[in-house]
């Protein structure tokens, strides 16, 4: 019985082991994966700040909590000052937005931050991750470190944007597409 455990077993990993073998490495796993990244959360939080009407945008959960149009102001300024970590090129000015200005405006205003992010993002690769990004609050980043906390920013802003909408009666953009196998 006990042989026959190691079999059951055996047979059970054969094809993990085949399938390790015939992948090849991934070039600059950790740079790839935040390019499709950007992509993915640039599409889901601006058409989050599209699906919101514009009279929502002072929306807020709880007196405590932001409104809507200030999370919008929020992961603009945030992606703008972030990803200016790894270009040389000048973020968008974002200064002078408030969370008061029109729906239009601060849509416009979050597109131009993941556009300005896909083209920052773009240029890296993974053997530039260990250089110096400069500090973020207490944090003395590498430009790895700022990826990765860029990435849980996407993440965390988009799941309170879903939840903004959703008080709102309004189906937040990822539960709004067609049920395709997801990548992780």
């Amino acid at each position: 019985m006990k042989r026959l455990g190691w079999l059951v077993l055996a047979a059970a990993l054969l094809p993990v082991a085949a399938s390790a073998q015939d992948s090849a490495p991934v070039p600059n796993p950790i740079t790839s994966l935040l390019k499709q990244q950007v992509e993915r959360y640039s599409k889901l939080q601006v058409g989050a700040a599209e699906s919101m009407p514009a009279d929502k945008y002072d929306f807020k959960p709880t007196p405590e909590m932001r409104s809507f149009g200030s999370l919008v102001l929020h992961i603009t300024q945030f992606n703008g000052a972030v990803c200016s970590r790894f270009t040389s090129a000048p973020a968008p000015d974002f200064k002078d937005l408030k969370e008061s200005d029109s729906k239009d405006k601060l849509v416009e205003a979050i597109k131009a931050s993941f556009d300005y992010c896909t083209s920052a993002i773009g240029g890296l690769d993974d053997s530039t991750l260990g250089q110096p990004a400069g500090r973020l609050g207490p944090f003395n980043l590498s430009r790895g470190s700022a990826l990765v906390i860029l990435g849980e920013d996407w993440f965390d802003h988009y799941g309170a944007q879903a939840i903004y909408l959703r008080l709102n009666g309004i189906l937040p953009p990822s539960a709004q597409q067609a049920q395709a196998p997801r990548r992780m």
